[in-house]
This record gives C-alpha cells, structure tokens and sequence, in this order.
C-alpha cells in the first residue's frame, strides 16, 4: 500500500496555540492515517527515523483536540498540586480539554484586554511557593525553578503562555459566575491547615507561611465553587454546539 501524508499547520482559535495536524491521503482501499501510526523520516543526512504522529481525539465546533494536548494538560497538572484530590484519568483530561475550548469560543464572542506580563510575574511567583515538591528544585532560585519546569516538559516561555490562558479563563469564568461566591478567612485558614501543610510535610519541606499563600488559596477554593456553577453551563454548550470524541483508530471527518 502507498500513502501520501502532508503535514500542514493548523490554526485553531484556542488562545494562541498553533498545531501541527497530519493530514493523510490513502490511495488505496481507503485506508485511514488520522488513528496514531508511524512513518519514516528522511532528513538530508539519509539517516532514517520514526516518529509518532499525533491523532485527533476530540472536535468541538470545528476546533481539534489532539493527543499532544491531553499529555500536555496532564503535565501541566504539576503546577496545580493542590487542584484535584488524586490524578485525572486520560477521560478527565479530555473532558476538561472540551470543556476549556468551549469556554474559549465563548471568549472569543466577548474580547476582554489581556493578562498584563506583570500580572503573569506575580502569579508565577506566589506559584513557585505553593508546590510542595518545588522545595526539592530550591524554586525560590530562578536555576531552581527553571529546572522544575524543563522537568515536567515545558519551557519556561510555554508555561507562561499557558498560566496567561488560564488567568484569562479563570478571569472570564469569575465576571461570569463568581457574583455572590465569597471565600471567608475561615476557609482558607481551614485549607491551608487541611491540605497544603501535609502536602509539603509528605514531601519533608517546611510549609510557606500561610500569609504568602493566601491569595492561591483563595483562587483554589474560588474556583472550586464556580466549578459547581460551570457544570450546568457547559451541559447547555454541549447540548447547543457539536462535540464529538474520537476512539483510538476512528477516522475524523
């Protein structure tokens, strides 16, 4: 059998992300590339390699969810330690996946100014303090926060970019829903007792004075509550709209 795969750049209206999506043309029995396969590379040097090509596990309005981006967000889960009592299942993760990008095409319905590079800093640094197992990485070091995050696989400019979208997210869902939610002192000193500080004794790293960690607390317990109110929300975009999730070797249209 003989295929012709051409890879072209697609760009979908999720934040700023650009992907790379396979698009295969198979001249003969209408065989499929769009499940996960791999082919041969030939760069100038002659030497061959494989490489996996990525695969298209959800569309939502048109807009592509792709494996890459389920392995991202699960990643990307180490800088939100304290968001979810145990790991997400890859079904979680592209749920959540769906649930973001059809809050992104609400976004993009009601343009809002962006996230200020000074607001990102400071976010940035009260994170560094809040993961427990950044006291191993000495975060508070800018080479020690720096190699925490090549660790999890991302750069420090992508991560940036991606706390950017979500304070944009959390900011669009908190003008939307957060009228009446009120977080009380009671709460987050309740949270910070509760759950932060055994997180940072199970690493055996002296826990930050709560006082510096007040505000991600609040933004944790804030989010959580709004979570509730999303739920119904969502359902409705979901009823409204198109969403389809793809199993592993089914063709996208």
């Amino acid at each position: 059998m003989s295929a012709e795969c051409t890879l072209v750049n697609w760009t979908r209206r999720r934040g700023s992300w650009i992907v790379a999506v396979l698009v295969c043309f198979v001249m003969l029995r209408g065989a499929s590339c769009m499940g996960q396969a791999t082919v041969p590379v030939k760069p100038d040097t002659g030497t061959g390699a494989e490489v996996t090509l990525d695969r298209v596990v959800a569309i939502v309005n048109g807009d592509l969810i792709l494996e890459s981006d389920v392995d991202d967000e699960q990643r990307f889960a180490a800088f939100q330690p304290f968001s979810a009592a145990k790991p997400m299942t890859r079904e979680q993760l592209i749920d959540r996946l769906i649930d973001r990008t059809l809050i992104v095409q609400q976004m993009a319905l009601q343009p809002e100014p962006p996230i200020t590079d000074s607001d990102v800093d400071d976010e940035l640094a009260s994170l560094r303090k809040s993961i427990p197992k950044c006291a191993a990485y000495h975060c508070d070091t800018q080479v020690g926060w720096e190699k925490f995050v090549v660790d999890q696989g991302f750069t420090l400019k992508e991560l940036r970019d991606r706390w950017r979208q979500r304070m944009t997210v959390l900011r669009f869902i908190e003008e939307r829903f957060r009228m009446g939610i009120r977080i009380s002192q009671v709460e987050i000193d309740d949270y910070y007792k509760a759950t932060l500080v055994p997180a940072y004794q199970k690493e055996n790293a002296p826990p930050p004075a709560e006082a510096t960690v007040e505000d991600r607390i609040q933004e944790i317990l804030l989010q959580q509550q709004v979570d509730k109110l999303l739920d119904d929300w969502l359902a409705a975009l979901r009823a409204q709209g198109s969403v389809r999730i793809l199993k592993p070797g089914e063709e996208a249209p």
